[in-house]
């Protein structure tokens, strides 16, 4: 298991866990963006819960490879489909934001894969 691993893997925690409460607490700001991309409100237990689980994967993928592998595969489809939504809208000043996520997701991933 190599630093790098370690580290992409606790900025990946961290950032989708963060993500997570924010939709468990629905800022304003977070529902507004959420109405642009023409994603209904009832969706945001359904993607809190996805990101939630990816975080708890890759932690729990520190200790068993192939849940974190799992994990981390979920978590880069799943911003795929976010950077996908927003390109779809048209609102392409929002795509940082999901493409951060998916590169985090995805380093986090890759490096899983590369310490097998």
């Amino acid at each position: 298991m190599t630093a790098a691993y370690v580290t992409a893997t606790i900025v990946a925690v961290v950032a989708n866990g963060y993500a997570a409460t924010m939709d468990a607490v629905r800022p304003a700001w977070l529902l507004d963006n959420m109405a642009r991309l023409d994603i209904p409100r009832s969706r945001l237990p359904l993607l809190g819960g996805l990101k939630a689980a990816g975080a708890a994967g890759l932690l729990v993928g520190l200790a068993l490879p192939a849940v974190g592998v799992a994990a981390g595969a979920g978590l880069v489809l799943f911003f795929l489909g976010a950077v996908a939504t927003v390109l779809r809208s048209g609102w392409y000043g929002h795509l940082p934001y999901p493409a951060a996520f998916l590169a985090i997701a995805t380093a986090a991933f890759a490096l899983r894969l590369a310490s097998l």
